[in-house]
């Protein structure tokens, strides 16, 4: 994200929140639905209600009945007697001034209608209930048995877990009783227990910020006490908390949390995977007692009802989640750290599309909060903001406790060649025989899911693809299916060519991660090994199961994607072998170097944490590459300055701008010739370029024909008026969708 400037930064948080009238009054409320119009909708206060803005209410929308935001006084277009009423407020805590700006300011940076905004910001309608009570259960002083009741051994546990503790429920009880619920309603039916209703408990726990932390290095404790001091003054600041992978960011980061705790204040961590919280709860359970409210996909229903209840009523003092967090209801953040702040997870790239790391520097700046930003590998944004002083950068430069970073070897595939119909090279396979007689622990890192990428016929050549998508559908062997990554879809692996009708005729090309997994039970059977990757781990309970057994060393060899490939310590993990370093540099995309580069060093990060050295195998066609030569070298900083020189000769992100636009249908034909409608219609002048239409990469997705139009444009140009005007221009069919991407960072 580019330094706002004066235009487009977000405005001051400042909105005195009055009563607005009565009976007669009008007033604008925001509906969290992507409808033509970008204003609110004018609706009439009935006798007895005063709306304040912010309150969640609901109105009418023709039939339906919609839940919707008061965002402040009517406009006055519609005749009062045409005003339909509000028909009542909901008893919740309201959308803060802080809050709805930040919907607004997303929004035009966007270029998003604002409904589908705030539909993120009230993802959880149901919350707006109020919260369901829970039944428990107090024993009833002076209660006798009725004749004929007979007291068992179960009972009386159950009577002695209630003497001197707090009311109880029925599951609860039974659990610690070792009995069953049918036990504990017993006795509530024979008038030995009485009844009564609780709040829900708000999620996550009260964590103590006066527990002590780990012991600091000096550096540690120096950047420590600069975040603490940050968050204690307030105020708008973003830090760049720039350590080599090992260093301790997080425990650092820990103490501006703890900070914000002192002050009363809610903290929120943004993490880019639900991969990587199993070893961050632990950690922050340890440093703080507790663990702290969780938002992400995995999460149930009632779960996200409770969380998002309790964060607007305060009662969530920390929440840790993904990039959805972000617009969750904060009354009171003091401050927002962006773990990872480089991955690119925290792209949204469908419905609303937006970075949740820039997105997060304008919730801080509109709240008037400081934000931290960490990583090993910054992205080249947020590294040139830090060079040019905008970012203030803290360093973190060696690892904590002593620990050395690890050696990185480049393994040519051109000289050191795997056998025929496998994927790991000789000396590769004698590194790996090393390390397990050792008793140490190795990865073996490949970023592609399944057994293979492709799968054709060996007598036609029949490939097998998806119907949906411009993409090859890869082949899970373990779960015999061929399956698209891109839409999902899936079916059976064929018997037999569904072009020539030849049997046994179907051959796996290429690797993944269950082909280097048959490798690797080939080499090594006595190796205790599993595949870590996304589609072979279920939830956060899978992931942090397979994160204990790599940590209490129940496992000799991981084979993975890149959902181990960063925020996890392993202390007996010494080998880490890349198997195809090349795979991310393949492409025209802009990033494809640097995103290469910090997935790479990130990877290589897992190796020597702890007091054993550690080492990492490159496995690489192009050594002479710049990405492969800066990782040999451990010249970081080298590589981002020939990565910024490359990217300001050509004014590029993030010395220029970049907004794609994506015209999609189902017609192609009718795709196409809306798409150069665009073309013809698009601004030109000596600063500003077009580039297409042409073919996304991925053609066809989900079904719909995709056509790409790339603005390029001067740093400093406001590129959402630019688009706002060009599409003024150009008439789109309802079976069209045009999708607005500023500050692409995927080119698919």
């Amino acid at each position: 994200m580019r330094e706002a400037s004066a235009s487009s930064r977000p405005p001051d948080s400042g909105d005195p929140q009055g009563d607005l009238l009565g009976m007669g009054a009008r007033v604008a409320v925001l509906l969290p639905l992507p409808l033509p119009l970008r204003e609110a909708y004018d609706y009439g206060v009935p006798a007895g209600m005063a709306l304040n803005p912010g309150d969640f209410v609901e109105v009418p929308l023709g039939p339906r009945r919609v839940i919707g935001v008061v965002w402040g006084p009517g406009a006055g277009v519609v005749e009062a007697r045409r005003l339909k009423p509000v028909i009542r407020r909901f008893d919740a805590p309201p959308m803060t001034a802080v809050a709805r700006r930040f919907v607004e300011w997303v929004a035009a940076y966007t270029m998003t209608l604002p409904g589908f905004v705030l539909r993120m910001a009230m993802s959880v309608p149901a919350a707006l209930e109020p919260p369901r009570e829970t039944l428990a259960y107090l024993l009833r002083p002076d209660a006798l048995a009725p004749p004929g009741f007979k007291m068992t051994d179960a009972r009386r546990r159950v009577l002695a877990l209630l003497e001197d503790g707090p009311p109880r429920t029925p599951g609860e009880l039974a659990e610690e009783a070792g009995c069953g619920v049918t036990v504990v309603r017993g006795l509530a039916e024979a008038g030995l227990l009485e009844p009564l209703l609780l709040p829900p408990l708000p999620p996550g726990g009260r964590p103590d910020w006066t527990r002590p932390g780990p012991t600091l290095s000096d550096h540690q404790a120096a950047a420590a006490d600069d975040l603490r001091q940050r968050v204690r003054a307030g105020g708008y600041t973003t830090v760049l908390l720039d350590g080599v992978t090992g260093s301790g960011k997080t425990e650092v980061y820990y103490e501006a949390i703890a900070a914000a705790l002192e002050q009363g204040k809610q903290a929120l961590i943004l993490l880019p995977e639900i991969a990587l919280s199993a070893q961050w709860l632990d950690r922050f359970a340890r440093r703080f007692g507790a663990a702290p409210a969780e938002w992400h996909s995995e999460l149930t229903g009632s779960q996200r009802r409770d969380t998002w209840r309790a964060v607007a009523k305060g009662e969530v003092p920390v929440v840790v989640g993904a990039r959805s967090a972000l617009f969750l209801p904060y009354p009171d953040l003091g401050v927002i750290i962006v773990d990872e702040e480089h991955d690119s997870a925290y792209k949204q790239e469908e419905g609303a599309i937006y970075h949740a790391r820039d997105m997060a520097v304008a919730r801080a700046h509109l709240g008037g909060l400081p934000i931290v930003l960490v990583s090993a590998t910054p992205s080249l944004e947020t590294k040139v903001n830090a060079d040019s002083g905008r970012y203030t950068r803290i360093a973190l430069p060696s690892r904590h406790g002593g620990a050395q970073l690890p050696e990185v070897a480049l393994v040519d595939l051109r000289r050191d060649r795997p056998p025929a119909r496998h994927w790991l090279a000789p000396s590769l396979r004698q590194a790996l025989a090393d390390t397990l007689a050792a008793g140490e622990q190795a990865m073996l890192f490949l970023n592609r899911r399944g057994y293979a990428p492709l799968t054709l016929c060996r007598a036609c050549g029949h490939r097998m693809q998806c119907p949906n998508c411009t993409a090859w559908l890869v082949e899970h062997r373990l779960a015999r299916k061929l399956q698209c990554h891109h839409c999902g879809l899936q079916q059976p692996l064929p018997p037999a060519c569904p072009e020539c009708g030849e049997e046994g005729t179907m051959a796996a090309c290429g690797p993944g991660v269950e082909r280097i997994a048959e490798e690797v039970a080939e080499l090594f059977p006595d190796a205790r090994a599993a595949i870590m990757a996304s589609d072979t781990l279920f939830g956060p309970r899978a992931i942090q199961e397979m994160v204990r057994k790599i940590s209490d060393h129940e496992l000799d060899l991981i084979i993975g994607t890149q959902v181990m490939a960063k925020g996890h310590h392993f202390p007996m993990l010494t080998l880490v072998g890349v198997v195809d370093a090349d795979l991310g540099l393949n492409g025209g995309d802009l990033r494809a170097a640097e995103r290469t580069y910090q997935l790479l060093h990130q990877v290589a990060g897992r190796a020597g944490r702890g007091e054993r050295p550690g080492t990492v195998m490159l496995q690489t066609f192009m050594p002479e590459h710049p990405v492969m030569q800066a990782l040999a070298a451990g010249d970081r900083d080298g590589f981002y300055q020939l990565e910024a020189e490359m990217r300001q000769d050509a004014g590029m992100p993030p010395f220029g701008r970049l907004a794609a636009l994506i015209v999609s249908g189902e017609d192609p034909t009718l795709v196409d010739r809306v798409a150069l409608a665009l073309g013809r219609a698009a601004p030109r002048d000596d600063t500003v370029h077009v580039l297409g239409p042409a073919p996304a990469p991925l053609a066809l997705l989900r079904g719909r024909h995709r056509r790409r139009l790339l603005l390029k444009a001067p740093r400093a140009t406001q590129v959402q008026a630019l688009i706002a005007a060009w599409l003024e221009r150009v008439e789109i069919p309802p079976a069209i969708r045009v999708q607005i991407d500023v500050d692409p960072y995927s080119f698919l």
